[in-house]
């Protein structure tokens, strides 16, 4: 597969030109790859104007994912979720629809601001406060009482699947209930964008998603901000036409040109083989989760690229297991009491899973620890998520927050998913969960 992109750049390399543009390292090298950073000089296209070198890469990415259009954000799927909301707004007035979104709980908080921003009406899954804040529960069922039960029918549901644990739910029994109610499918495939090569796909573009946000960097070979806007076949024509404006609508104009090469790069790295290099690894990777489990490790989600590890079972908090791997050189994505969350690839073969499997060897089991999470009341929104986020506002201590209004949900990223929502009131269970999750101070509307 060609990639123009990283070509085009290795020409204006190699013609040894004298900078006159920005940026202003002039391809002198401190950090070492400054000479394949540029702008948007001549020849070299204009993200979201594009119909040159980046518009042939995108419709290369568009053909390895299935897509009727594929759009690159160097900035994230952050980027991508808020341009996926504002096509919905946009959507919403084109057809004379409110801009009405059903969510579940667990969403980053990219889609929290960017509801906000836009002032979108999002209703949450119902379902959601009865499971684990990372991982609510999302079946067939549980969409269809809640599309059916809806005061007002939405114009889309929001997913997020895989979840940070590592959850894949039915995406496309979801989407033919959403379809045959006439509602949009938006999928945050953040952690899953190599889905689409494992046989059959598990791609949310092959299972039914009229829009998806994929983070390339997350578990392909892409640096990291690197990301894809979606866009489905079956979806609106308004859409594909669309999706540029929506994400320049939040994008900077000065996009990485060492990301775009490193997303047409991997165009070419997914279509020489990736797919069988992704099946031999995740066969390994089974085995090495049969393994675990044979040691008492009790293991959460269905995700072929993900090891989450419910710690507690085996005697530990999650933050205890991840802290023991550090101490020998290996890193977690994310822990919390509950949970340890691990990313492997295919690019650390064998090796790599030797290593962990030899960590977690060396990790004695102890008596469980017996103590639940909180879990979320079904909270009472008083405000607006816009009307809570720009009002005036104050930081309190946890202990003095029961019965106020959240302004902003500020949250560390991982996971980046709010607690509590802006426009909620804050409730004794909010307040367990805060304190549960290490949340000491949260920022609330004044009085």
């Amino acid at each position: 597969m060609k990639t123009p992109i990283y070509d085009f750049v290795s020409d204006y390399i190699s013609s040894e030109p004298l900078r006159l543009h920005m940026p202003g390292h002039k391809g002198i090298a401190l950090l070492g790859c400054e000479e394949r950073d540029i702008t948007e000089i001549g020849g070299a296209d204009v993200l979201y104007s594009a119909d040159g070198i980046i518009a042939e890469s995108e419709a290369n990415a568009a053909s390895l994912f299935g897509a009727a259009r594929t759009l690159y954000s160097t900035e994230g799927s952050s980027l991508v979720i808020r341009a996926m909301l504002a096509l919905v707004k946009r959507y919403a007035n084109a057809i004379g629809r409110p801009a009405r979104i059903l969510a579940a709980r667990n969403a980053h908080r990219s889609f929290h601001f960017g509801a906000a921003l836009l002032d979108l009406e999002v209703d949450f899954l119902g379902d959601s406060f009865a499971s684990p804040l990372l991982a609510p529960s999302l079946d067939g069922d549980a969409v269809a009482r809640a599309i059916d039960g809806a005061r007002e029918k939405p114009l889309a549901l929001y997913l997020t699947a895989p979840d940070y644990l590592g959850n894949l739910p039915d995406l496309r029994g979801i989407a033919e209930i959403c379809h045959s109610r006439g509602v949009l499918l938006l999928v945050d495939n953040a952690h899953g964008a190599y889905l689409g090569f494992l046989s059959p796909s598990r791609h949310p573009m092959s299972l039914g998603a009229d829009l998806c946000a994929d983070s390339a960097h997350k578990t392909l070979p892409v640096l990291t901000g690197g990301a894809y806007l979606h866009v489905a076949w079956r979806a609106p024509d308004f859409f594909r036409e669309a999706a540029p404006e929506a994400l320049s609508l939040f994008a900077s104009s000065s996009p990485s040109y060492l990301i775009l090469q490193s997303l047409d790069l991997a165009n070419r790295y997914l279509s020489e083989g990736y797919a069988e290099r992704l099946a031999d690894f995740t066969l390994r990777l089974d085995a090495l989760k049969e393994r675990l489990a044979e040691l008492g490790f009790r293991l959460v989600g269905n995700e072929p690229l993900k090891l989450t590890v419910s710690a507690k079972p085996f005697g530990y908090l999650g933050t205890e297991l991840a802290e023991l791997l550090s101490a020998r050189g290996i890193v977690p994505e994310f822990s919390d009491p509950d949970y340890l969350t691990l990313m492997p690839s295919p690019e650390q073969g064998d090796e790599g899973l030797s290593r962990l499997l030899s960590a977690f060897l060396s990790i004695p089991r102890r008596s469980a620890i017996i103590e639940p999470a909180p879990h979320l009341g079904a909270a009472r929104r008083l405000l607006s998520m816009r009307e809570a986020l720009f009002a005036l506002s104050e930081e309190i201590s946890i202990d003095a927050a029961e019965g106020r209004i959240l302004s902003s949900a500020t949250v560390s990223c991982p996971p980046a998913i709010p607690i509590c929502i802006s426009g909620e009131e804050i409730d004794r269970q909010a307040i367990a969960c805060l304190r549960y999750y290490g949340v000491k101070t949260v920022r609330v509307c004044k009085q």
